[in-house]
């Protein structure tokens, strides 16, 4: 009876690891905005959904690390859903607050760009499976805008 049991878990798993998952990039990063309170970087994921109907996703989580410590973190708001069988582009506000730009006055001063490492968690509910999580993650430099550009 163990054996039958332990062939059907195995059958299980099996087909389990072979069902089609989204696929997931991080595609661009670039600055969206700034103000008076800070930068607000614009990270663009496309996922590609492979599934003949919409997926709700669950959460879309990031992290930016400058100089190997992190400058900001959290959650997207509202990332509504993948459509089906399609490539959906998210666009994940990272906002960093001009305090923490400050501290990286080294790195900026040297070129005037920030390099840094983003950090994308995607999480999609996935029928019978429960939640996948998909982890993204790109390095590259931000240009910062010199006094000419803004006037």
């Amino acid at each position: 009876m163990s054996q039958l049991v332990d062939k059907a878990k195995n059958f299980v798993a099996e087909k389990v690891a072979n069902i089609k998952k989204p696929e997931a990039t991080l595609t661009d990063v670039n600055m969206k905005n700034f103000s008076r309170e800070g930068v607000e970087l614009n990270a663009k994921v496309s996922v590609k959904n492979p599934y003949g109907h919409p997926l709700p996703i669950c959460e879309v989580s990031y992290e930016l690390k400058s100089a190997g410590r992190a400058i900001a973190s959290g959650n997207m708001p509202d990332p509504g859903s993948l459509k089906a069988s399609d490539t959906t582009m998210l666009e994940v506000p990272v906002k960093v607050p001009y305090s923490i730009l400050v501290s990286l006055a080294r790195d900026i001063g040297a070129d005037w760009d920030i390099d840094y490492e983003l950090e994308v968690g995607l999480t999609i509910d996935l029928p019978i499976i429960g939640d996948l999580k998909i982890p993204l993650s790109t390095k590259g430099e931000i240009k910062l805008p010199t006094l000419s550009d803004l006037f």
